[in-house]
C-alpha cells in the first residue's frame, strides 16, 4: 500500500502586465468585493452590475505600469490568486493599492507575501516609504497592514473612499 503525499502548494509573486487577462480578472474581483461591501454597509444591498461597470471605468488601473507604477500578480500554486499595485507618487514614495487575495485563499499567507513583495519592489524602485489609503470597514486589510509595520499617518490625498491612511518606512536608516 502506498500513500500519496500531496505536493506543497506555494505562493509566487511576480510583476505582470496590468492589462493582461489574469490581472483584469483579479482587478474585477477586487473591485466587485469592495464595491459590494461598501453598498451593503451604506445602502443595505450589494452593488448592481451597472454600478460595478461604472466603478471600474471610474477607477482605471493603467497607471500601475511603468513608468508610473507596477502591478504584481500572486499565484497560489499555478493559479492567479491575488494582486497588488504600486503607484509612484514621487522619487521617494510609492503608494500601495489594489491589494487583493481571492476569498477562498485568505488566511494562507498570500496577503503577507504580497506585502513583502511590494515592499521589496518599492525599495528596488528607490522608494524610502510606502503609503496607502483604505476604508474603515475593510478591517481585515487594516489588520494586515498593522501586523506588517504600517502605522496611521495624516491624510495625503482626498480620495472619495479614503477614510484612514497608513505608511511604512522602507529604509533601515529611516526606521
Amino acid at each position: 500500500m502506498s500513500i500519496t503525499v500531496p505536493r506543497e502548494q506555494t505562493w509566487n509573486v511576480a510583476p505582470a502586465l496590468v492589462n493582461s487577462t489574469e490581472a483584469t480578472a483579479l482587478l474585477r474581483d477586487y473591485y466587485t468585493e469592495v464595491s459590494h461591501r461598501y453598498h451593503q454597509l451604506h445602502l443595505g444591498r450589494p452593488s448592481t452590475p451597472l454600478e460595478i461597470e461604472e466603478g471600474l471605468a471610474a477607477t482605471p488601473s493603467g497607471d500601475l505600469a511603468p513608468p508610473t507604477g507596477l502591478f504584481l500578480l500572486a499565484r497560489y500554486d499555478d493559479d492567479p490568486a491575488g494582486c497588488v499595485g504600486l503607484r509612484i507618487r514621487d522619487p521617494h514614495t510609492v503608494e500601495l493599492t489594489r491589494v487583493f487575495v481571492r476569498p477562498t485563499l485568505r488566511g494562507m499567507g498570500g496577503g503577507a507575501r504580497l506585502l513583502v513583495s511590494a515592499e521589496r519592489t518599492a525599495r528596488d524602485l528607490g522608494a524610502e516609504r510606502i503609503v496607502l489609503d483604505t476604508r474603515l470597514d475593510l478591517v481585515e486589510a487594516r489588520a494586515l497592514y498593522v501586523r506588517h509595520g504600517y502605522v496611521e499617518i495624516p491624510a495625503y490625498n482626498d480620495g472619495m473612499y479614503a477614510e484612514v491612511w497608513y505608511g511604512k518606512r522602507l529604509t533601515s536608516s529611516l526606521k
